[in-house]
């Protein structure tokens, strides 16, 4: 299983921050990706990032990408 972290995206709409419609980033363990839509089918908490002021929504599990739609399924398996 993987870490997801999901977060907000503040910088959308800028050059190689997807469009004003990509609202999410979702790191993978440590690999980034940005969606415009978001559905978490496992157990999810808040968690404060370290050195940080952002917050993300954490979860564990394996995520499916929906291309035509720009979504992130995380499911369990």
């Amino acid at each position: 299983m993987n870490k997801y972290r999901i977060r907000f995206n503040k910088t959308r709409g800028l050059p190689n921050r997807g469009s004003k419609d990509h609202c999410w980033r979702i790191f993978e363990n440590d690999k980034e990706y940005l969606f415009k839509h978001f559905e978490i089918n496992v157990p999810s908490k808040s968690e404060k990032e370290q050195n940080s002021e952002d917050w993300n929504v954490i979860c564990f599990g394996i995520m499916t990408i929906v291309k035509d739609t720009s979504t992130a399924i995380i499911n369990e398996s």
